[in-house]
């Protein structure tokens, strides 16, 4: 039976670990961050309720992979959150799509791929040989189109 129990003495670096045990080991290893926004959009040659003016909140969730580092880290999740900010949400949050993104029918696909392209070439400019594995973008809560590396890639 497991208790609880009071820590009375934090590990200390070089002495109970050495910082050649912080990196456990040398694989790629995928890690994933989710964001929201709001965003208006309409559909061009579409017959159904998408025509007209209207918004969501969109969900999306990226998985970038790497390889760790020395001390066993790919990617800081905070480092792609400033990613997302600076490349993507400006174009995106509260905004009115068909006019930010490039010249595009903003179908929940072409947006994806979008994405994936945009957080792709931020995070080749990372240490550790990062690369985004996929990019899933939910228009509703059950209702997502994604992109794939193997489908950007080798399709």
């Amino acid at each position: 039976m497991y208790g609880f129990r009071i820590v009375e003495a934090l590990q200390k670096l070089d002495e109970d670990i050495h910082r050649e045990q912080l990196a456990y080991h040398q694989k790629r290893v995928m890690v994933s961050k989710e964001f929201t926004f709001d965003a208006a959009h309409h559909l061009h040659c579409y017959e159904g309720k998408c025509k007209n003016l209207h918004g969501h909140t969109y969900r999306v969730v990226f998985g970038i992979s790497g390889f760790v580092d020395n001390i066993g880290m790919v990617i800081d999740f905070g480092d792609i959150k400033e990613i997302w900010k600076d490349k993507l949400e400006i174009f995106l949050d509260h905004r009115y799509v068909n006019e930010t993104l490039p010249k595009m029918n903003t179908t929940a696909e072409n947006m994806v791929v979008w994405m994936f392209e945009q957080m792709e070439a931020a995070v080749q400019e990372l240490p550790n040989q990062c690369q985004v594995e996929f990019v899933r973008l939910f228009e509703t809560p059950t209702s997502y189109a994604e992109a794939r590396r193997e489908w950007m890639y080798h399709a």
